[in-house]
């Protein structure tokens, strides 16, 4: 792949061509603000009660735990007296790795969803701790004793990619014929699932992504 034109040299011009944004370079400032917000939220403070007790505007400390500041050292003193805590503790996620996660070929993790009693296998592929979106990887397999089922229903966006055999899939009113390199995405909270299996064996990728919660 070659870099396409842009402004700079090296690697700072090169491009992958990829629309994600760059990473974030506040990793100091989004693992503070994170910190914060779950210790406020498990003494369950508004965003507001904690600004007031630690003599902030709410417009900082909303921007303090969405990592987009770097608070003075006074503000931080100020954030663990109100949440009653040393300040090292809010600085407890920082040293945290970044996740990163392998499974060998065949060896995905075998998991009991809504499908199971229906006879669809499901693989898990990966599984990251962190961060604001959660990524749930499937190999799914349907063998011959397989039987329909398109009632699925969940929150988030899911990709299939079909590896083998054939089926009719049905997302709300429109039902899709998939067979192997046949790619389908689509918004996973309108009822979804497998029709009809036209052809065994029948294996495919499903991918998960929806935002993940935080308590």
């Amino acid at each position: 792949m070659q870099a396409e034109d842009g402004d700079g040299d090296g690697a700072e011009g090169y491009q992958t061509g990829s629309s994600a944004p760059a990473a974030d370079n506040r990793v100091l400032e989004r693992a503070l603000g994170g910190q914060i917000r779950l210790l406020r939220r498990r003494l369950d403070l508004s965003v507001a009660d904690l600004a007031g007790a630690s003599g902030i505007s709410v417009g900082m400390m909303s921007k303090i735990e969405n990592g987009q500041i770097s608070p003075s050292l006074k503000t931080v003193q100020a954030l663990a007296g109100a949440l009653s805590v040393p300040v090292s503790s809010l600085f407890a996620s920082v040293e945290e790795r970044q996740d990163c996660s392998f499974v060998a070929a065949g060896h995905g993790l075998s998991m009991e969803r809504r499908g199971t009693k229906a006879g669809h296998g499901y693989q898990l592929l990966g599984h990251l701790l962190r961060g604001d979106i959660v990524v749930e990887p499937y190999m799914i397999s349907l063998d011959e004793q397989a039987q329909p089922h398109t009632s699925f229903s969940h929150a988030g966006i899911e990709l299939l990619y079909m590896i083998e055999g054939e089926v009719e899939y049905r997302h709300g009113g429109e039902v899709y014929t998939l067979r192997p390199g046949d790619t389908m995405m689509f918004d996973s909270s309108a009822q979804h699932g497998p029709e009809r299996l036209l052809r065994h064996p029948i294996r495919y990728l499903s991918i998960i992504v929806y935002p993940r919660e935080f308590s």
